[in-house]
């Protein structure tokens, strides 16, 4: 999963969002560093990131591009059902999406000092652009695939994706929509498993 959707996830702690925020910028045993419940989002956006790898509707979206996408399959899917949770938000929270970002862009700002520094980067770009609200916009996917395409450390034909979303977007909606809900609720249990052992 991408931005939005390890924001939601994250509950109603903004530290533990914060925490699954800065995750995709810490590598191996750099999660050490933080404590609290920033360190249990990092653990719970490496949970979520498990779930999410061995699902087999999310092996079916994977399916579906791995022919010209290969190995880029899987951060193209992330980014197709951030796309999905932004276009059908309504069904998934009572707070609107634009409040929502706003919150959550809120709350990284206000853990600035922590910040490992590729995210100090990111974030700026992710704000400015209002990511979060963008992926509900095929637009938005586009600009966001185009951008992660730039960075690829190889070659890659993930800033053409756009049309492979286009071409099959009820079979990667139906994935999403089979998917997601199993998500939210591993999450809940990774949220108060993680809590649990916490306060032991």
């Amino acid at each position: 999963m991408n931005f939005l959707a390890h924001c939601y996830l994250s509950g109603d702690c903004e530290a533990v969002m914060v925490g699954n925020f800065i995750a995709d910028f810490i590598k191996g045993r750099g999660a050490e560093d933080y404590q609290g419940d920033v360190h249990r989002g990092i653990m719970l956006h490496r949970a979520i990131d498990a779930f999410t790898d061995r699902h087999q509707q999310v092996a079916q979206s994977k399916r579906r591009l791995w022919q010209r996408h290969r190995h880029y399959s899987a951060v193209i899917v992330d980014i197709f059902y951030d796309h999905f949770l932004a276009r059908n938000w309504q069904e998934y929270s009572t707070i609107p999406l634009a409040d929502f970002a706003r919150h959550a862009y809120g709350a990284i700002q206000r853990f600035d000092a922590i910040l490992p520094p590729r995210a100090k980067q990111t974030f700026p770009r992710m704000m400015a652009n209002n990511w979060l609200v963008n992926y509900g916009r095929l637009e938005g996917v586009d600009r966001a695939l185009q951008g992660m395409a730039g960075r690829a450390a190889f070659p890659s034909s993930m800033a053409g994706a756009i049309g492979d979303l286009q071409q099959d977007y009820s079979g990667f909606e139906r994935d999403f929509r089979k998917f997601f809900p199993e998500l939210v609720a591993h999450s809940q249990t990774c949220r108060q498993a993680l809590a649990d052992s916490d306060s032991d």
